[in-house]
């Protein structure tokens, strides 16, 4: 299946919807051939001294292989080496439909640690939390493996099996969880009307598709009623760069910059809503985010921050502020390298540091006990830091694995927010 060539953002974290940035066209260029000659030099006497003198026997490709893995995985914790049959599942993952197990994964203290488990799959029905630590991965050890290559470990054909060993919070010893793998079709827009006024629109990722999905559902919302809309990236890992903009240039007037993107070089590239006449422009609008909303979400609230389109009410955001480039290589496999950081309209690099919300607002368990220790980018190892600004954040920030609707204080003063709005909006105009 051919992946058109656009430049995208990868998801919050490595996850089983993982998409990622496909740059122009690459080309190789030469490099100071003396230097390079010399690091390699040494390279090659320790292959060769392997190939000779090891005890058993082993395959020149694989020695190379794991030389690029631990090559790329000393760089940051979203860059990676993909085989060539990881490189060929990548390029549908973008359609919203995949195989696995459903579940957003990082690296914390050399440990992958779920970030979220994505509603409706099969991680999320075996109760996989937000926090867990995967300590095995069908009895493998996962200490210091590499989330590429925990990714491939869980993949596997519809209907088959895997057992996860699982370490939570509280939990003295670790627990087995048999997971039964499906296609993951992930459906990125659900919608709904909260009263007769108030539309309510969940993002779960940015799809192809995502752009027009929210278009459909805005229209349809419009028709019930809506007079105004809280747009939900709660945990919303991300995605592409393009539906960012397709989403975010619905809500802003046209020729306005949504995003723009920097390499190390300096080149700058900008995205700007199109010149079309959008039909949300004056609504009331809320955004609702949290400790999983990254990425592509990151850029959506940030540009209706930015422009005061929107008032954002959550707590921090992740704070995935890089952009990665998908390279093919020529045996059939590829790399995937952070390659340029984004901006906010304003010129502000999110990167380690999240977006900010107008009101802050906590979520925390009715018992206090379903808690989870919170998981950002800037507690992921070797992150890339922000240059511009310090890193702050709250050690040990805990949030509830999930809520019920009614004990959802971030949802209601979303809606609380919106009614207030429409108060003082009469009252201004009463006033005029």
């Amino acid at each position: 299946m051919h992946l058109k060539r656009k430049w995208l953002v990868a998801t919050v974290i490595i996850c089983f919807a993982l998409t990622t940035a496909l740059i122009g066209k690459w080309t190789i260029g030469t490099v100071n051939a003396q230097s390079s000659y010399e690091e390699l030099k040494t390279f090659t006497e320790v292959l060769s001294l392997i190939k000779k003198n090891y005890v058993d026997e082993v395959k020149t490709k694989d020695l190379v292989e794991s030389a690029i893995k631990g090559m790329v995985s000393s760089l940051d914790p979203h860059s990676g080496y993909m085989t060539p049959e990881a490189y060929k599942e990548l390029q549908v993952e973008t359609k919203g439909e995949f195989g696995g197990l459903g579940i957003q994964i990082g690296v914390k203290d050399n440990v992958l640690t779920v970030i979220a488990p994505i509603e409706d799959t099969p991680a999320y029905r075996a109760g996989i939390k937000a926090g867990d630590k995967i300590v095995k991965i069908a009895g493998e050890s996962a200490k210091n493996m590499a989330i590429t290559d925990a990714v491939a470990k869980m993949r596997g054909p519809k209907g088959s099996s895997i057992v996860l060993s699982i370490l939570r919070e509280g939990w003295t010893q670790p627990k087995d969880f048999t997971i039964v793998r499906d296609t993951i079709k992930i459906k990125s827009v659900k919608a709904r009307m909260i009263d007769t006024s108030i539309g309510y629109i969940k993002l779960t990722q940015f799809q192809e598709a995502t752009g027009d999905d929210l278009s459909a559902a805005l229209a349809n919302l419009k028709k019930s009623g809506m007079s105004s809309v809280i747009l939900d990236l709660r945990n919303d890992p991300g995605g592409l760069l393009d539906s960012a903009v397709d989403v975010a240039e619905q809500f802003l007037p046209p020729k306005q910059l949504i995003v723009y993107i920097k390499s190390r070089s300096g080149e700058k590239k900008e995205y700007f809503t199109s010149g079309e006449k959008p039909y949300y422009t004056d609504l009331p609008m809320v955004v609702l985010v949290n400790q999983g909303s990254a990425s592509a979400s990151e850029i959506v609230a940030g540009a209706l921050k930015d422009w005061k389109r929107a008032v954002i009410i959550g707590v921090q955001t992740f704070g995935k502020g890089s952009v990665q480039s998908l390279i093919p290589l020529s045996d059939g496999s590829g790399l995937r390298l952070t390659t340029a950081k984004y901006y906010t309209p304003s010129g502000t690099s999110i990167q380690s540091i999240g977006i900010t919300p107008d009101i802050v607002v906590k979520l925390t368990s009715k018992d206090g006990k379903e808690n989870h220790t919170v998981v950002r980018e800037k507690d992921l190892e070797r992150h890339l830091k922000n240059d511009n600004v310090k890193e702050e954040g709250e050690d040990n920030e805990i949030a509830p694995f999930e809520v019920e609707e009614k004990d959802d204080v971030q949802l209601q003063r979303a809606v609380d927010t919106l009614k207030t709005w429409k108060v003082f909006e009469s009252m201004l105009k009463k006033a005029a």
